[in-house]
């Protein structure tokens, strides 16, 4: 099956947020080699790749979203032809959101016209266990074009989601306290199978829940946690904890209740979407300052849109927003691409501009914070997937 190219791009002279080491460069050139980051720096020579005049503009990394659900609800669709939950069974680690990607879906599109170049596509809330993500670049024909991580995660969700779906069905779990214990349960089933396949010898029937549980049994992928309210929060890192396991917080609205232990541990959060409608008791603490909050205490933070929540154009706004609330330019790029990249694990390859780094980056008309600035291109693996 065919996979996209990488590709060859020069752009000249422009102003460069690195995002790394090297802060901002004043008109500086971006030479991009097979797709890798070659060089930075003054009258670079391009050889025969594309050339885009960036003098009087702003080159950015790529924009990095970090929890979403695109293609899995279209844009345009009706709500009934979303696949991002299997509202059937509490417990569904063996799902698989490559399955589901639709790369025709036009968020894509808008994605690569707001600067966003790789998301990760997550399953919905509905259950405990909703199943594994993936981390995809915004351009390519197929999923397999796409796909830079998958696995990327476990989903898990905590708190009204899942508590509310099944009690709605009069189906266990429907409390807080089965949410938890629904989760041990199914992580325990998993050991238990696991020690078996060890102490069994010759042909096994294979069991697709418990294998992916193993996976995540095995650090060999993080739990992406789902929780709002402080107690979800905890519930969760003290289920994590008990079993060993990596893992991040997804959308940590009351985390700045207790932003001192999650800075302590060292907690990847994504915090969002804040700008949104509260439409559920979890949310009524919901406000971009408490992103301020958290990376004041040290916390690492990145910005999620939970597209269809916030359209994934919109990314860069919520970005802009910390800025108002207290966030230099440079702290609220960093929120969506350096610490976006590294709570997906991918920080020593994507968000920030430096040698040896993915080619990916942005040509913006002016600052990416101005309102009047669009995305002149938007440039995935070295080739530019999106013109103004």
């Amino acid at each position: 099956m065919r996979v996209r190219e990488r590709g060859n791009l020069l752009i000249r002279g422009a102003t460069v947020w690195t995002v790394g080491p090297r802060g901002i460069l004043d008109r500086t050139d971006v030479l991009i080699k097979d797709g890798i980051i070659a060089s930075l720096g003054p009258d670079l020579r391009g050889g025969d790749g594309e050339e885009l005049d960036g003098r009087g503009m702003v080159v950015t990394p790529g924009l990095i979203d970090v929890h979403t659900h695109v293609s899995l609800w279209e844009e345009g669709a009706p709500e009934a032809e979303g696949s991002g939950n299997e509202a059937t069974n509490p417990v569904t680690p063996h799902l698989r959101v490559v399955d589901a990607i639709n790369p025709r879906d036009r968020a894509f599109a808008e994605a690569r016209s707001g600067g966003v170049t790789m998301v990760q596509i997550l399953p919905g809330s509905a259950n405990v266990v909703g199943g594994q993500g993936a981390v995809v670049r915004t351009w390519g024909d197929t999923v397999e074009d796409m796909v830079r991580q998958a696995p990327s995660g476990m989903k898990a969700a905590f708190g009204e989601n899942p508590k509310n779906v099944y009690k709605g069905k009069n189906l266990w779990p429907s409390t807080r306290m089965g949410v938890a214990a629904c989760l041990r349960d199914a992580l325990v089933g998993a050991e238990n199978y696991a020690a078996k396949v060890r102490g069994k010898k010759g042909p096994r029937e294979r069991n697709l829940r418990d294998e992916a549980l193993g996976a995540l049994l095995r650090r060999e992928m993080p739990l992406r946690m789902h929780a709002h309210r402080a107690d979800d929060i905890l519930t969760g890192l003290r289920i994590a904890e008990e079993f060993g396991l990596d893992y991040t917080l997804e959308h940590g609205t009351e985390g700045f209740l207790i932003s001192s232990l999650l800075a302590a541990k060292g907690v990847r959060t994504a915090f969002g979407p804040a700008m949104t409608f509260r439409s559920k008791l979890e949310l009524r603490e919901a406000h971009i300052r408490n992103v301020v909050t958290l990376v004041r205490a040290g916390v690492p933070v990145a910005l999620m849109t939970d597209h269809p929540v916030i359209p994934i154009g919109y990314l860069r706004n919520e970005a802009a927003e910390t800025i108002r609330e207290g966030l230099s330019e440079e702290e609220a790029l960093a929120l969506v691409t350096r610490t976006a990249a590294a709570h997906l694990g991918l920080e020593a390859r994507y968000g920030s501009l430096e040698e040896g780094k993915g080619g990916d980056a942005v040509l913006w008309s002016e600052s990416p914070f101005s309102p009047r600035s669009v995305a002149v291109a938007t440039v995935v693996d070295g080739v530019v997937a999106h013109r103004a």
